[in-house]
């Protein structure tokens, strides 16, 4: 049941997304991914969840200005 409700706050919280830029897209998809891999890793810790979202977002806002560099 957990799973499902983080699947249905995940959609809707990505539907919000449209007037996003770029770089905020790819930190909002960096923070949930980096947020249930840090889970997945720690086992369910909500350390382990918060950590995992913040560098997922970390790494997320920096992807845009990497494929801008020339």
């Amino acid at each position: 049941m957990n799973k499902t409700i983080a699947g249905v706050l995940l959609v809707l919280m990505l539907s919000g997304c449209s007037g996003l830029s770029t770089r905020q897209k790819n930190a909002a998809t960096g923070a949930a991914i980096g947020g249930v891999a840090g889970a997945v890793l720690t086992g369910g810790s909500s350390l382990g969840t918060v950590g995992g979202a913040a560098i997922g977002g970390v790494i997320g806002h920096g992807v845009d200005s990497v494929g801008k560099r020339k």
